[in-house]
């Protein structure tokens, strides 16, 4: 009876092992065609006056501009280049924080923040958390740096149902991600990570500090190579 109690649990490790594996290979190629956070948001949404219907154009790197991909790491991620997956210090120093008591704050990197909004739900839980680590060394991997901000500048919600930089800036700016100038790409970055709470096109006094904050941060990345 115990035997077979471990069998089953190892079947089922394997299969998911399989399968998660096949997942993220896939996704290396083949963009996210939709993640939960999109359906969920959706869902939650649908009967009220105002549904959401998400604005989700997938575009490759190469066709994002410099100026959002710099205004990302230097506003979420500025060891992205460095890391493999985990940023020790930015953890450490989220558990403190959170000890002392006040607000609850992460420590999440891009690759961790990639990893959770292509492959799992939103939430605090330890389960998900623990799934979040696991893609997040998939990921580092199997995608690489390039990949991985690739499909994080496509997949982040900035605004409510706009998800990816070109959906942001033909929204926002009425211009394709490609032309994002500094400040453009800086006031969106601005808004992360609560782009429902934020306003790009509204910015609060808040919004406003932490763009010119997050300008500093991108002229200082001059000649940084981010992946």
């Amino acid at each position: 009876m115990i035997g077979r109690f471990f069998k089953l649990i190892f079947k089922i490790f394997l299969w998911f092992f399989v399968v998660s594996v096949l997942w993220v290979l896939i996704y290396r190629f083949v963009p996210p065609p939709f993640t939960i956070t999109m359906l969920s948001n959706s869902i939650s949404n649908m009967g009220t006056d105002d549904p959401v219907i998400w604005k989700y154009d997938w575009e490759k790197l190469d066709n994002i501009s410099v100026n959002m991909q710099k205004a990302v790491v230097a506003a979420e991620d500025q060891k992205f280049p460095e890391h493999f997956g985990f940023d020790t210090e930015a953890i450490e120093k989220a558990l403190e924080k959170n000890e002392k008591g006040g607000k609850l704050r992460g420590g999440s990197t891009i690759s961790q923040q990639t990893a959770k909004n292509a492959f799992l739900w939103q939430g605090r839980t330890w389960v998900r958390k623990g799934f979040e680590a696991y893609f997040t060394l998939l990921i580092e991997i199997i995608w690489g740096k390039k990949r991985i901000l690739e499909v994080y500048l496509n997949i982040i919600e900035l605004g409510n149902g706009v998800y990816g930089a070109e959906a942001a800036a033909q929204k926002y700016f009425g211009k394709s991600a490609a032309q994002l100038s500094p400040q453009q790409a800086a006031s969106l970055a601005a808004v992360l990570p609560a782009p429902k709470r934020y306003s790009v096109t509204k910015p609060g006094p808040y919004v406003r500090k932490r763009q010119k904050w997050i300008l500093r941060q991108m002229r200082n990345m001059n000649g940084v190579v981010l992946y």
